[in-house]
């Protein structure tokens, strides 16, 4: 390494961690350090709450748990004594009364500084503001563990170190412009360290790829993130993380999968960029006028990067591209989804420790199918050799199940090599009539609603049965579309173990399905995908005939819940979206949605975990939160 260049190795770490396994989590984080120091990394970076796993919820009230995560990560700082390596790790610790969600750093056997998270998330799915404490500028201060007598410090820090000056932050500091990184580069950090709990959203990527790229450009640093994998409960964390220096692309890690990765930058690069933009000196300069310094820590370690290499690009050209992606844009679209919602399932099946099997309560219809296909997506990453035999599908007719239905269900199943198991239910559909026309006294006549909801609430009781007995996981196959409106029945189709699709808009999951039609060529989603959408549950009933269009329910979806427009406002946009529907009809539509959503909110509050995957959901304790009692007078 020639004296002119301050070569350092960044490592990227995505960990799946489980809530509460506060042990298991840093074995893993062990795991990965160890690997990453044979490869001579310098500075390790591993998720926000890498520690404790995220999100903790109201778990962060109990103190023993707090304390655990220090002896954890105390623990993680005497295993990699040895290492010449920097550590920057998430953790939680409780002072003074308050919780702090922080990042810290960890050499030479020892945690030398915390940095609280500022910005804490109280929209969407987050709610870190409700337990957890700010950290601030200019916050310095001095935390003392349990039955230690000598202090960490905690607060508005940077650290020097042989190599050059490091800052650190978590997660959602990065996604405000008035974050830290920008005071902190202008004290001095070139390296810049953000630990990430983000959880996968449709489209997400893009965002955090350009908003690294922005921070890293506009403070003229080296930046450097990691994300978390895995899933916890609803929420699904994709991992992953980027590498930028100065704008400049250096490294994208793999998502979906547990791991790390590692690249070399050149500090003096970063430094010589930041003369070099008269811009950024001159705002360096501005800002200096009125600005406290931060306090540095000077960090006793001794890095090793001798044998560390300039980066050369694999091209082998500094000028031409590299090569191209290997995924065009629908197939990296329809693959995120299926990834996520197959990496939803399967963390719930094993972190829960319940369950031995999957079950699917299959109609022959595209909500079933498609949960079928994720839930072997995840069987084939679980079990290889032979994937079917962790699912058990069941087919579970009325004298209104068809043979197209009843074909396409078998179909699918034999293809992927799930068990198939065909129990009719209309002899106790017939019992279950009798019985609730003598609970009305004999005297009225059941409706045919109420004829409906009876077979769809003995399909979950008998899957609730099997679930019992086997101790499989009884997975609800719904969809968001449906949901929104109320078209589903409390106790039977709404209910379920972990609501796969419950976030998945209807005209997604048939999307979704002709992606997986032309990919893999199954015959049972061709023979599915052949009869109208419907749930077979009274004569020759098709969804949209009851409801509206898919297309234009979505679309009333969208805007009135996701854009908040009001029910008059919808009708301009559905008017452009679709020429070939009269005005009247479309107003008729948006009436009827927005009656049907309203009144149906009861029914959410009902319905089981669900897994997240947009910026949008019917997860009332996640996403889009409404009151049950309510009316539209407004």
């Amino acid at each position: 390494m020639g004296k002119a260049m301050r070569l350092i190795k960044l490592g990227l770490g995505s960990v799946n961690s489980t809530v509460g396994a506060c042990a298991s989590n840093v074995d893993r984080m062990l795991a990965q350090a160890q690997a990453m120091a044979a490869e001579q990394v310098t500075v390790a970076a591993f998720p926000e709450q890498v520690v404790g796993g995220y999100p903790a919820e109201d778990l962060i009230q109990w103190q023993a748990f707090v304390e655990a995560q220090w002896q954890q990560l105390t623990r993680y700082a005497h295993e990699t004594a040895s290492l010449a390596m920097v550590t920057v790790a998430g953790v939680a610790v409780a002072h003074l009364g308050l919780r702090y969600n922080c990042a810290a750093v960890v050499a030479s056997g020892r945690i030398w500084g915390l940095v609280p998270k500022e910005k804490l998330p109280t929209y969407n799915i987050f709610y870190e503001g409700r337990t957890y404490a700010r950290g601030h500028a200019g916050m310095d201060e001095a935390f003392f563990p349990k039955g230690m007598n000598t202090p960490v410090p905690l607060g508005d820090q940077l650290f020097r170190f042989d190599f050059g000056t490091l800052g650190v932050e978590v997660c959602e500091d990065l996604w405000s412009a008035d974050g830290p990184l920008r005071r902190r580069a202008y004290a001095g950090a070139e390296l810049v360290v953000n630990v990430s709990a983000s959880p996968f959203r449709i489209g997400v990527e893009g965002t955090r790829r350009e908003l690294v790229a922005t921070r890293a450009g506009d403070h003229q640093c080296t930046l450097a993130y990691t994300n978390c994998v895995g899933a916890n409960d609803g929420l699904i964390f994709d991992g992953g993380g980027f590498i930028n220096q100065n704008g400049k692309w250096v490294l994208e890690a793999p998502r979906f999968k547990e791991g790390y990765a590692a690249a070399v930058v050149d500090l003096d690069r970063t430094q010589r960029l930041r003369t070099e933009n008269s811009t950024w000196r001159s705002d360096r300069e501005a800002h200096a006028e009125t600005a406290k310094p931060l306090p540095v820590r000077t960090v006793a370690f001794t890095s090793q990067r001798e044998k560390l290499k300039y980066p050369v690009p694999a091209s082998k050209s500094y000028f031409l591209p590299s090569a191209p992606p290997v995924r065009g844009p629908r197939e990296a679209w329809c693959e995120d989804i299926l990834d996520a919602l197959a990496l939803g399932i399967g963390d719930y099946f094993e972190k829960t420790r319940a369950f031995s099997k999957i079950g699917i309560a299959l109609s022959g219809g595209r909500d079933s199918a498609l949960t079928l296909l994720i839930a072997h997506r995840f069987a084939q990453k679980k079990k290889p050799e032979n994937p079917g035999s962790l699912i058990d599908t069941f087919y579970m007719p009325t004298r209104y199940s068809s043979a197209e239905t009843a074909h396409a269900a078998q179909t699918l199943a034999k293809e992927l090599g799930a068990s198939f198991t065909v129990v009719s239910i209309d002899e106790a559909f017939e019992r279950e009539m009798e019985a609730a026309k003598t609970m009305l006294g004999g005297k009225s006549e059941l409706t045919g609603v109420t004829r409906q909801n009876v077979q769809a609430r003995l399909r979950a009781q008998r899957m609730w049965n099997w679930a019992n007995t086997s101790g499989g996981l009884f997975l609800q196959t719904g969809n968001m579309s449906e949901k929104a409106v109320g078209y589903t029945t409390v106790g039977g189709d709404l209910m379920g173990a972990l609501a796969v699709i419950a976030n998945v808009p209807k005209t997604v999951v048939m999307y979704l399905l002709d992606y997986l039609l032309e990919k893999h060529g199954y015959e049972g989603i061709r023979w599915v995908t052949q009869k109208p959408a419907g749930p077979e549950l009274a004569p020759n009933q098709v969804g949209e005939d009851e409801l509206m269009p898919f297309a234009i329910l979505d679309a009333c979806f969208h805007l009135f819940a996701g854009e908040k427009l009001a029910p008059a406002e919808l009708l301009p946009a559905l008017v452009s979206m679709f020429p070939e529907r009269t005005e009247a009809r479309l107003g008729a539509d948006v009436a009827k949605f927005v009656k049907l959503f309203t009144q149906s909110i009861y029914k959410w509050v009902q319905s089981p975990l669900s897994l997240h995957i947009g910026n949008l959901d019917l997860d009332r304790e996640r996403a889009l939160q409404l009151p049950v009692v309510t009316k539209n007078e407004w």
